[in-house]
């Protein structure tokens, strides 16, 4: 007896952790339903995926739409759209960059229905974790919080408090309690503190002296002592954005040595060099900065041997007026690139490095919802959602600023020829994007980990 789909994609190529292999995916009731050969069966809708690899949909864990009370930087509507049109089937947002930012139960609501009303794919909300409401972090937990954002430097927002020790050290111990993981910014606040004043009381404001009042040893100290934080607490921790091989290390060693640590870091790190920021201006500028060659030549290492398993954009926008100026130091410090994450790993990674399609899907999606506790997600399986990213390897392109669908048209990326078109995206079943459009209503929904429910929204 022949089964009845929704949707049947013909002769794609899957990338799954086994491989890479030619086969066709029938989705029912916006799931998986069926993978094989010549499947038979008939339904609703069948596509033609010949010549295309088709790639669960990236999750990304890390970044900032800004919304509520700073749409005007970017907004879940246009930032969905790009995230739909670079295979992105879920995201995580980060508690600031969002006036008010997400720090307790009321701040969680706003910030939902903003999502709710304009998403065009699924999404999950951190919670923060700043001096003052380690009280208000249970409320967080039962509104369904992926997890609690702390910044251990200056976060260049004013209402997002850098967590003092104390804080940290609670919150950790808080979260450990609610089984929720604690995301750091780790930097060294003192240490970037006072290099950045004494270059700027000397009147050196200019891009290298910026990359240098931010040194490596910054990070390593910072990720050493949130580290030790987490195994005093038996806290689960993330470390976001490294930008460099020693920090991945750092976090590989208390790994094995039994600490429950993990780590990201983001497409800037990989495809810029300091020299790169020098030659872009402000719109390159982050923190951490992007380092030096050999740094970025240790983070691939680490992605192709395993010990980095998760790679975020950290997709943090603003306006262009935000972006410019003589002083390196008052630029926003911020990348826009939740577009192009995908095709730069495709380009820089698979082409440029032969780092095979499994490990990007892996670091892209697959990691990211074992890690976050969304088991719906992140893998072409039967019963998983048909979240799919149907992607042309052949294709090569320029990135145009016309391409870029964010709310502020500009990124580090635009410019650069990136191999791999996305020309379908599909969330649970759904095409939301396709050569260029875009489908239907804003249907994105809340992503709560596993076992973690909380009240009902």
């Amino acid at each position: 007896m022949s089964s009845q789909y929704d949707l049947i994609l013909r002769g794609g190529a899957l990338v799954t952790p086994e491989g890479v292999a030619r086969a066709d995916l029938a989705v029912a009731d916006g799931r998986i339903a069926a993978l094989g050969p010549e499947l038979e069966g008939s339904a609703t809708e069948t596509l033609d995926a010949t010549g295309l690899h088709i790639f669960p949909g990236v999750i990304d864990a890390h970044l900032h739409f800004n919304e509520p009370g700073r749409t005007e930087w970017e907004g879940f509507a246009t930032g969905t759209r790009a995230l739909a049109a670079g295979g992105v089937t879920a995201f995580f947002d980060m508690p600031l960059n969002a006036h008010p930012p997400t720090l307790d139960a009321a701040s969680f609501d706003l910030k939902y229905a903003a999502a709710r009303a304009a998403s065009l794919v699924d999404f999950g909300l951190w919670g923060g974790l700043v001096p003052g409401n380690v009280e208000r972090m249970d409320e967080l937990a039962a509104r369904g919080v992926v997890g609690y954002k702390a910044f251990m430097a200056n976060s260049g927002i004013e209402d997002f408090v850098m967590a003092d020790d104390l804080t940290l050290y609670e919150g950790m111990a808080r979260a450990a309690t609610l089984g929720r993981i604690v995301a750091v910014h780790a930097e060294n606040d003192t240490l970037t503190r006072e290099l950045a004043r004494r270059a700027i009381a000397a009147g050196r404001t200019g891009v290298r002296d910026f990359l240098a009042s931010r040194p490596i040893i910054a990070e390593l100290e910072a990720i050493q002592r949130a580290i030790l934080f987490a195994e005093e607490t038996g806290c689960a921790l993330h470390m976001v954005h490294v930008s460099t091989g020693r920090g991945v290390a750092l976090v590989a060693a208390a790994r094995a040595r039994g600490v429950d640590v993990s780590c990201e870091t983001c497409p800037h790190y990989l495809v810029l060099t300091e020299d790169d920021v020098e030659a872009l201006g402000a719109v390159a500028k982050c923190a951490p900065p992007v380092r030096s060659r050999a740094e970025q030549d240790a983070l691939w290492r680490c992605l192709a041997d395993g010990t980095l398993p998760l790679v975020a954009s950290d997709h943090s926008p603003a306006p262009a007026e935000m972006k410019t100026g003589a002083d390196f130091f008052r630029g926003w410090g911020g990348i826009s690139g939740c577009q192009s994450l995908l095709p730069l790993l495709l380009t820089e990674g698979h082409v440029a490095r032969s780092l095979p399609l499994e490990t990007i899907a892996a670091v892209t999606s697959t990691y990211v919802a074992r890690r976050f506790a969304i088991p719906s997600k992140g893998r072409i399986a039967v019963g998983a959602d048909a979240d799919l990213a149907l992607v042309d390897l052949a294709t090569s392109a320029a990135l145009r600023a016309h391409d870029l669908h964010y709310r502020h048209k500009h990124s580090p990326y635009v410019g650069r020829t990136l191999r791999g078109q996305v020309v379908r995206t599909l969330v649970r079943g759904h095409t939301v994007y396709h050569d260029g459009t875009f489908a239907g209503e804003p249907a994105g929904r809340l992503l709560r980990p596993a076992g973690r429910q909380g009240v009902t929204i």
